[in-house]
Order: C-alpha cells, then structure tokens, then sequence
C-alpha cells in the first residue's frame, strides 16, 4: 500500500475509488443486528465485557485533581461491594490530568488515555499538536486520542491529514525507548457529513498508522451511531484483509446504556468475530455507561434492580 500515500493524487485516487456506500443497505443491517435477542447467560458476559471495554473519561473545563482521583478508584473498583467486577480499559483525561491519573491508578493495569491535539476542535498549529501530545507522553499516558483536521479533510487536503497523523504517532514515541503510546484518531463523524466521507476518512487513518479509530468527541449533536460505526467495523475488516494489520474500533458520545452497549457488542461480534470482542481491539468512550452497567449488573445477580443512588455519581 506504500504507492497509495506516495503522493496526494495518488492517495486522492485511492480514497474516491474505494466503494461508495449504500446507506439504506447499511442503516438497514445496522438496524437489524440491534434486534437480536440476548439470553441472561449471554448478557451477563456482555455486561462484564462492556465494563471492560470502557474508557472512562472526563473532559470539562471544571475537572480538578480530586475529581479525576476520584475516578480513577472508581474505575478501578467500579463496585466496591462486588469485588468481581472487572476494571475498566482506561482512564480518559486531558494532558494536564495525566499524571495525577497515572500516580492515581499505579499498578493497576487500567491505562491513561489523553485527548490531545487541541481537543476538541483541533484549531492550532501543527507544532502545538505534536508539543500537547509529547507533554501528554512524558506524563506517562499510555494512549493518545488525537482529533484529525477536519477543514482539511472536507476540503480535500487528505495528504495534510495523513501527514499530521504520521507525525503525532512519531510524538507518541517514547524518549527512554520505551513502548509508544497507542494512538487512536477521532473523525468527528457528525461534521464529515457522509458515509463515504467516513469510509475515506477510516482508510485514511488506517494507512497514517492509527492503532484505533474513533467516531467522535462526544462534543457535537451527531456522535456515535449503530450505521457510523458499523461502518467503521467493516472498514477495519477490510483493511485487515488487505494489509494483514488489525485496528481497533472506539464509538464515543451517546453510549448511556447497557442495551445500548450490548448492540455494539453484537454488531462487533456479527462483523468482526471474536478477534475483536477484547479490550485491546474495541472500546467504549463513555463517562455515564458504566452506572447503568452496574446497576443492571446487580440486577443479574440479585434479581433486584438497584437504581442509581446504588452508585457513585460521577
């Protein structure tokens, strides 16, 4: 694939002549995986897998220290009473909070993910993006979520696009030689305003080297959607059996439910098979999904459902 990015006609020549998208057909299928039934057995592994895949986060400007603490032990021990409860994937903060999270969370295993770029917009300079991510890594974040140009990409500049995904993965290299912080590249999918848009948009990040891609910032009115990221899915598939390597998938922004999150996991399943269904090829952005996992969690084991005051507030 190294002839696709060797120029901008060529990568342009590329990205229009991969198939255009049949919306009806692809709103339909994703419609349709939401219908499956899921029996109590099954739903109480999915439960703990979506637990898993979460990356909890916090992105306000009112975020402090305590909060992000505060989080952290709860993504650790989401239920303190029920010691079986898996750990989240990870922490999500802004570059500042990383290294209170990475002291927070210790050996924990759960990691540190950091927007960067300028979250959410992404309106600097390249060189503020590439010093926001490296600040981000010598904190100790174990993962970069990045925000793409989307003036760039929208206006067909798709070679400034690739290019400036090169370099934050290349900032996500750690000076001691360490393992890089993984990177995963976020389209904001409600303002590329297409499904080939999208299509494009995920080959494009495939090809810069992102090891995730992720729909949005959970900043907008258009997030994730079951059809966006059904379509993200099969991108990955397909750029697996193109070039042998396999990306993850992160839908972020509007995921508040568990039967929200066990139709991603079957959409996943369906898509990609098991490869996939694990913390390290799939995740949830979310900050208010994990309660509801909870509290229907206890539902499962005890036959009562709790409510919301049976769980911290975040």
């Amino acid at each position: 694939m190294s002839d696709v990015t060797s120029s901008d006609s060529a990568l342009r020549r590329f990205l229009h002549g991969l198939p255009g998208v049949d919306a009806v057909g692809l709103e339909g299928r994703a419609a349709s995986l939401g219908t499956r039934s899921i029996k109590t057995t099954a739903k109480a592994y999915a439960i703990d897998l979506a637990i898993s895949m979460i990356d909890l986060t916090t992105l306000e400007g009112a975020d402090t220290h305590g909060k992000v603490r505060a989080l952290c032990a709860k993504g650790v021990r989401p239920d303190p009473t029920d010691r079986t409860t898996p750990k989240v994937a990870a922490i999500c903060v802004y570059p500042d909070m990383v290294a209170t999270a990475k002291e927070a969370l210790g050996d924990s295993g759960v990691h540190v993910a950091s927007v960067a770029t300028a979250f959410p917009a992404g309106r600097v300079a390249r060189g503020v993006k590439l010093a926001d991510t490296a600040d981000a890594v010598a904190a100790g974040a174990d993962e970069i979520d990045m925000v793409i140009d989307r003036g760039a990409f929208l206006s067909g500049r798709y070679m400034d696009v690739f290019e400036e995904i090169r370099a934050v993965k290349e900032a996500c290299a750690r000076p001691d030689g360490e393992s890089a912080a993984h990177l995963k590249v976020i389209f904001e999918n409600g303002e590329l305003a297409t499904y080939d848009n999208i299509r494009r948009c995920s080959w494009l990040a495939m090809l810069a080297g992102a090891d995730f891609i992720k729909t949005s910032t959970g900043k907008v009115a258009v997030n994730a959607t079951p059809a966006n990221t059904l379509l993200m899915l099969e991108a990955v598939r397909d750029f697996r059996a193109a070039v042998g390597v396999q990306v993850g998938v992160k839908p972020a922004g509007g995921i508040r439910t568990s039967k929200d999150a066990v139709k991603y996991l079957v959409m996943v399943n369906e898509t990609l098979g098991d490869d996939w269904l694990s913390p390290d090829w799939f995740r949830f952005g979310a900050s208010s999904l994990l309660n509801d996992l909870l509290m229907q969690r206890q539902k499962l084991s005890t036959g009562r459902y709790s409510g919301p005051d049976y769980v911290t507030v975040d």
